[in-house]
C-alpha cells in the first residue's frame, strides 16, 4: 500500500521544544517576547524550558530510534544561528547543535526534513517591522543561503516556512500569535506576500546555487482543513466554500503551484469589500513585482499540514467591519457527528484528509504529509486509545488516496513526537507520541501506547 521509499515520520519546532532561549548566545525571538507577557497563552506558559530538547537532544533520538521513523522533521532557531537575524554576527554554537543534531540522525539512518522558519522571527528583525516589512524577504533569503551552505551538504529536504496563513492571520490579524499585531484587512495580506517573497528568493537561492552539488528538495509548508458544502445541492454553499478554498489554502498554493499569482475570487472580494466599507487606500492585497523572481514554480513538492475539515455556508455571514472575515464572506460550521479531540477546533475526520490528497486543482505533485495529529487534553490517558484508533484510521485513509485515488503521496510526518509547548495553549495541549513530564526538572520522555501503535505501523509497512 504504501512505496517502499515511503517516509515515516514525526515532527517537531525549534520553539516548541528546544528551551535554552538564552543559552549560548541565542537571540530572543518574537515567541520569547510574546509569551514574556502576561495573558497570551494559557496559563501563561512559556518555552524559555520546553522540553529542553537543546540539552537533551539525546533523549530525543531515543524517542526517533524507538519509534524506528526513516524521517524527522525539525525546525532551525533563526535567533539561534543569527541572533540579530543577519549574518554579521553568527552564533556557532548554535551551528554546532544543529550539526550535532543532523550528524546523529543520519548516523542513525534517519533523513532530517529542515524547516527555517516555524513561526520565530528574531526580536531584532520584527523591531524592523518584521514580516510586514518589505526587506524580510532578502533577509530571509540571506538567512536561508547560509544555511543551505552549512547543512545542504546532508539535508535533502527543506521546508522554508511553515504555514504561512497561520503566521500571517494569527499573529497578524488576530493578534493571538506572535507577534500579537491586530490590523484586521490589512497586516496578514502583506505579511503573506512577503512570506511569499521570500519563499521564492529562497528557492531560487537554492535552484540556481545549492541544487546542483546538494540536490535536495525545497518546498513550504501549507496548512489546510478539508472544506465542503454544508448543504451539497445548495448554489451559493458550494461557491462559498470554493472562495473558502481560494482565501486559504488557493491564497498560497495557487501562486505556487498554478498561475503565479493570487486566485482571482480573492481579489475580486477583496476589492469590492474595500468599497462596501469606504477603504481608499491601495489594494489590500499586494501585486507581484515583474522585477522579482517568478513565484510560479518555486515547490519541488507539496507540503501539506492536515489536522481537521470544515463545512461551509454562506447563510448567516454578516460582518459590519473590515477584516479577512468580511472579505471571505464565509461561515465555517462543525458536523455534529465529528468527534472532538482535546482541543475544541480539531473535530477528528480521517477521510477529510483522503479527499484533500485527491484534491486536484493544484497539480499532481508529489506530497508529503507534513503534520497530522491527535491532541489530548486534562486527565493524562498513556493508554490514549482514541488517538491509538485516529492514527490508525488516518494512515488506512493516505492508504487508499494512494493505492484507489492514485495520489502521488511521498510521507506521513505525525505531529508530534513528543508533548511541547503548543503555542497559545502551552502545555494543556498535548500531541506528543511521547509524554513529556514537564513537572519533573529532568523532563522524562514515555512513550505513549499510540506511540507503541505508530512503531508497530511504520515496522509493518516499512519491512
Amino acid at each position: 500500500m504504501f512505496p517502499r521509499d515511503f517516509a515515516w515520520g514525526a515532527a517537531t519546532a525549534a520553539y516548541q521544544i528546544e528551551g535554552g532561549w538564552q543559552a549560548d548566545g541565542r537571540g530572543a525571538s518574537i515567541w520569547d517576547t510574546f509569551c514574556h507577557g502576561t495573558g497570551r497563552v494559557f496559563g501563561d506558559h512559556n518555552g524559555d524550558v520546553a522540553c529542553n530538547s537543546y540539552e537533551l537532544w539525546e533523549e530525543d533520538l531515543k524517542c526517533i530510534l524507538q519509534l524506528g521513523l526513516t524521517h524527522y522533521r525539525l525546525s532551525i532557531s533563526w535567533a539561534r544561528l543569527l541572533p540579530d537575524g543577519t549574518r554579521q554576527r553568527v552564533n556557532q554554537k548554535g551551528v554546532q547543535y544543529y550539526n550535532k543534531v543532523i550528524d546523529d540522525l543520519l548516523a542513525a539512518h534517519v533523513s532530517p526534513m529542515v524547516t527555517l522558519y516555524h513561526f520565530d522571527l528574531p526580536q531584532a528583525l520584527q523591531d524592523q517591522g518584521g514580516w510586514k516589512s518589505p526587506n524580510i524577504a532578502s533577509l530571509f533569503n540571506s538567512y536561508a543561503q547560509f544555511c543551505f551552505e552549512a547543512f545542504g551538504d546532508r539535508v535533502k529536504l527543506w521546508i522554508t516556512i511553515n504555514e504561512p496563513y497561520v503566521c500571517a492571520k494569527l499573529g497578524h490579524e488576530d493578534g493571538i500569535h506572535a507577534p500579537g499585531l491586530t490590523e484586521p484587512g490589512i497586516a496578514a495580506y502583506l505579511v503573506g506576500h512577503n512570506m511569499l517573497r521570500a519563499h521564492a528568493l529562497a528557492w531560487h537561492s537554492y535552484d540556481k546555487i545549492f541544487r546542483p552539488k546538494q540536490n535536495g528538495l525545497v518546498s513550504l509548508a501549507l496548512n489546510s482543513d478539508w472544506l465542503e458544502p454544508l448543504d451539497p445541492d445548495c448554489a451559493e454553499d458550494i461557491a462559498a466554500t470554493q472562495r473558502d478554498i481560494a482565501f486559504t489554502l488557493g491564497w498560497f498554493a495557487w501562486p505556487v503551484f498554478v498561475t503565479g499569482d493570487y486566485p482571482e475570487v480573492m481579489r475580486t472580494f477583496i476589492e469590492a469589500n474595500s468599497q462596501k466599507h469606504g477603504y481608499t487606500g491601495e489594494s489590500r492585497l499586494p501585486f507581484f513585482s515583474k522585477d522579482e523572481p517568478a513565484i510560479l514554480g518555486t515547490a519541488d513538492f507539496f507540503a501539506l499540514n492536515f489536522y481537521t475539515s470544515r463545512k461551509v455556508t454562506s447563510a448567516g455571514a454578516r460582518f459590519d467591519k473590515l477584516s479577512m472575515k468580511s472579505d471571505q464572506n464565509v461561515q465555517e460550521v462543525l458536523d455534529p457527528s465529528w468527534p472532538i479531540s482535546g482541543v475544541s477546533w480539531l473535530a477528528v475526520v480521517p477521510d477529510g484528509l483522503r479527499k484533500l490528497l485527491s484534491y486536484k486543482n493544484f497539480g499532481d505533485p508529489a506530497i508529503y504529509i507534513t503534520e497530522n495529529g491527535f491532541a489530548q487534553v486534562g486527565s493524562l490517558q498513556m493508554e490514549d486509545v482514541q488517538r491509538v484508533e485516529f492514527y490508525k484510521q488516518t494512515i488506512s485513509e493516505v492508504a487508499r488516496a494512494i493505492t484507489e485515488n492514485g495520489v502521488n503521496v511521498r510521507g506521513y510526518f505525525a505531529w508530534s513526537l513528543m508533548d511541547n509547548f503548543e503555542w497559545a495553549d502551552g502545555y494543556s495541549a498535548r500531541f506528543g507520541l511521547f509524554h513529556v513530564d514537564f513537572s519533573d526538572e529532568k523532563l522524562p520522555r514515555t512513550i505513549y501506547r499510540s506511540g507503541k501503535e505508530y512503531a508497530k505501523l511504520i515496522k509493518r509497512y516499512n519491512s
